[in-house]
């Protein structure tokens, strides 16, 4: 079990480097009363580090061309993301951070096979739009989680939780931007299709390897 107690140790750094830990999390965990600005870059600082968040929206956009269908599937990620991020924290809803993550996992996995032209291969063509308003729902329950292991202070928490949410969203669009610029300089490229086809495998096995850690933690932490 020495490969697994290893597995599990790797998978628990990753959970808290794309959650909110070190000094961030103490601060969190300390503050009392509404806090504008830290809020806002603590937000913002999570989504452009969040590689799961990163690799999921890169799959989403990867062949989208026209900016309104751009905004349109991340206003759907948004929407699923904000909803479960202010709900669970303020609701106090909770469920296994590992089998979230492994969830989040899959919505790579999910975005990569769609990419790849797999699912029509076999004759199912998924509902995009809805695929991501769940697994954005999915992204934000994860944050949650993380945020109620923390013991957030009730005083000024909702103004608090907006504030996050606000810098997640504006952290979002300027990873997003990035994002955008350099896949339209890939598509001048005449190696786009190549490239395209070995960045999709590589975001296909990144999910598969995101679901493994998780549900390898999961099992390690109920044993």
């Amino acid at each position: 079990m020495l490969w697994a107690a290893l597995l599990f140790t790797f998978a628990y750094n990753q959970v808290q480097a794309h959650g909110v830990s070190g000094s961030d999390g103490d601060f969190l965990a300390g503050n009392t009363g509404f806090a504008f600005g830290a809020y806002f870059y603590l937000g913002a600082k999570h989504m452009v580090t969040g590689y799961d968040h990163l690799l999921f929206l890169i799959g989403v956009v990867f062949f989208l061309h026209r900016p309104r269908d751009v905004a349109l599937y991340v206003t759907w990620f948004a929407l699923g993301h904000s909803i479960t991020l202010l709900a669970g924290v303020l609701a106090g809803l909770q469920l296994n951070i590992f089998l979230v993550d492994a969830i989040i996992g899959l919505s790579v996995v999910f975005k990569a096979l769609d990419n790849l032209g797999l699912f029509e291969r076999y004759g199912w063509r998924p509902n995009l739009q809805l695929a991501v308003l769940f697994f954005g729902l999915c992204h934000g329950f994860g944050l949650a989680t993380k945020l109620q292991d923390l013991g957030l202070h009730s005083e000024g928490l909702v103004g608090n939780m907006l504030t996050f949410n606000l810098g997640v969203e504006a952290g979002q669009l300027l990873a997003l931007g990035l994002i955008v610029i350099v896949l339209a300089a890939l598509r001048r490229s005449p190696a786009f299709d190549r490239t395209a086809l070995v960045a999709n495998w590589l975001l296909l096995v990144a999910g598969l390897v995101l679901v493994g850690y998780q549900l390898t933690g999961y099992e390690l932490s109920t044993t």
